[in-house]
């Protein structure tokens, strides 16, 4: 059996996933779109990324934030600091092609879809070696990454039914005579 996701769905036929393994993008940008897009639709998310890419809005920096430069479209959020991870937006985007094509082949609208689930695992680092003065040689990693994701349908929206005339018990009937008696 092949590699597992950390969380399912809970009605597995209303849900499609998609997930890439060992990716060679920061973790720690990857993370930080990951969340930005967590609770969107399918539409709203590809949109979002997409201006992204174009430099209209930006990925807020929420938890990897040190060094990260201010903007203004960070504000957007409630946050100062953003981005504009392109690697990082471009796998996300690709996984998020990828998961509407799983859901139409299991038949799924994907105007209904909202990204429920989305997990940035660290990967095992890429290990390669730079050399320095007086012939040393130091590591040289990259921080890679693992992502995975689903959407399921949204819940449709049921109204709640008008208060029914509940008939009140013995007891209660007379606790009411009482208070009004006095």
């Amino acid at each position: 059996m092949g590699r597992q996701y950390s969380r399912d769905p809970v009605v597995a036929k209303k849900s499609a996933k998609a997930k890439s393994s060992d990716l060679r993008i920061h973790f720690k940008n990857t993370y930080e779109v990951g969340a930005a897009i967590q609770g969107m639709t399918l539409a709203e998310a590809k949109k979002y990324l997409n201006d992204v890419l174009l430099h209209r809005r930006a990925i807020p920096f929420t938890r990897f934030r040190g060094g990260v430069g201010r903007t203004s479209q960070a504000q957007e959020f409630g946050f100062t600091q953003g981005r504009w991870p392109e690697k990082s937006v471009k796998a996300v985007l690709s996984l998020l092609k990828n998961l509407e094509a799983n859901a139409s082949v299991k038949g799924l609208s994907a105007d209904k879809l909202v990204i429920r689930h989305v997990q940035v695992n660290r990967a095992q680092k890429g290990r390669r070696r730079t050399y320095r003065a007086h012939g040393r040689i130091n590591p040289y990693l990259s921080s890679n990454c693992h992502i995975e994701l689903w959407a399921a349908e949204k819940d449709e929206t049921v109204k709640k039914e008008a208060n029914k005339l509940v008939r009140a018990s013995v007891k209660q009937v007379a606790r009411k005579r009482l208070a009004v008696g006095h």
